[in-house]
């Protein structure tokens, strides 16, 4: 379903560019929206930046804001509890619904939804104590992965190459490094992967057709925090340099991935692929990053797309169907 087109700014109405917010992604979000917020206000679109808190994502309509880019990475402004609350005010918003959010906010969920579908995902299991992270390794072998079940910018994240790293790499990613819970402490939900071994990449989604594949060659053992977000050693190819067959059947997979959870308007979706040449779905971003080093804007310059146009594209999401 194609979103609707504008050509005048004014039709947008007043525009909150909802960044920052309580995750532990809120470095990035801010990063992001300042980048987005440069974009409208070029395009003469009336948008004015806003931290998240709660009280100021409740009182959005009541300021007299007409439409919501949700630029929030991780955590509520991803789970579908902001666009909860946007629905509750009557506020448009960019990109995925409620029920989209939090399908795919939760790895492990995602997964058991493309697998019901025969789509091509790494066996997973769900960790709740150390001996299971020990029994991971039991199960996967090494090196396996350690991860948060519902984090992004891979927060937490651990490759465990031997039996010594397995119950710390179960307490990062829980968010604590005691074994027992303080008093009201939430811990997050933790899961083990098998590793797949090859190239990583990602395949954009906007408006429902997916753009140029991105190919990411990190410096270090993995794309961590700081490859993504921090370091100038990260190396990009887009396009990515796959046959034009396998490109295809790599986008294909993508749409397939990012419609079976419900998502929509745009995301990302990030794979392995084997050295046989096979991909694996890792994960679905339905707000990825838009800094100086995210993945969506280069696959959208490879498209013949700008920055300010992609901003403005995005923002036409929360339009609605032609």
């Amino acid at each position: 379903m194609r979103i609707r087109r504008v050509t005048d700014p004014r039709e947008f109405g007043r525009v909150a560019v909802l960044m920052g917010g309580w995750s532990a992604e809120r470095q990035v979000s801010l990063w992001s929206g300042e980048a987005v917020l440069a974009a409208l206000l070029k395009r003469d679109v009336e948008a004015v930046g806003v931290d998240a808190t709660r009280d100021s994502v409740l009182g959005l309509r009541a300021s007299g804001f007409e439409r919501v880019f949700i630029i929030l990475h991780g955590g509520a402004g991803e789970d579908g509890t902001v666009q909860a609350a946007l629905e509750l005010q009557g506020l448009p918003y960019t990109g995925s619904g409620v029920t989209g959010s939090a399908v795919k906010m939760n790895k492990m969920t995602a997964k058991r939804v493309w697998l019901a579908e025969a789509l091509p995902t790494a066996p997973f299991m769900e960790l709740a104590s150390e001996a299971d992270a020990r029994a991971a390794a039991k199960r996967f072998k090494f090196p396996f992965v350690i991860k948060p079940a519902a984090e992004g910018s891979s927060v937490g994240v651990t490759i465990v190459r031997k039996p010594a790293q397995a119950a710390g790499a179960f307490r990062l990613a829980r968010g604590d490094g005691r074994s027992t819970a303080p008093s009201g402490a939430v811990y997050r939900m933790v899961m083990a992967e098998k590793f797949i071994k090859g190239a990583e990449l990602t395949v954009p989604v906007l408006d429902g057709r997916a753009l140029p594949s991105v190919r990411i060659e990190p410096a270090g053992e993995f794309y961590d925090y700081h490859a993504k977000y921090l370091a100038d050693d990260t190396k990009y190819h887009c396009p990515s340099g796959l046959p034009a067959a396998a490109e295809k059947k790599l986008r294909a997979l993508a749409l397939a991935a990012f419609e079976l959870v419900g998502a929509s308007g745009w995301g990302r979706v990030d794979f392995m692929v084997d050295p046989a040449g096979k991909p694996w779905l890792l994960e679905l971003n339905t707000v990825p990053g838009m800094t100086s080093h995210s993945l969506v804007p280069m696959a959208a310059r490879a498209a013949g797309m700008s920055f300010d146009e992609l901003c403005w594209a995005i923002l036409e999401t929360s339009l609605g169907a032609a």
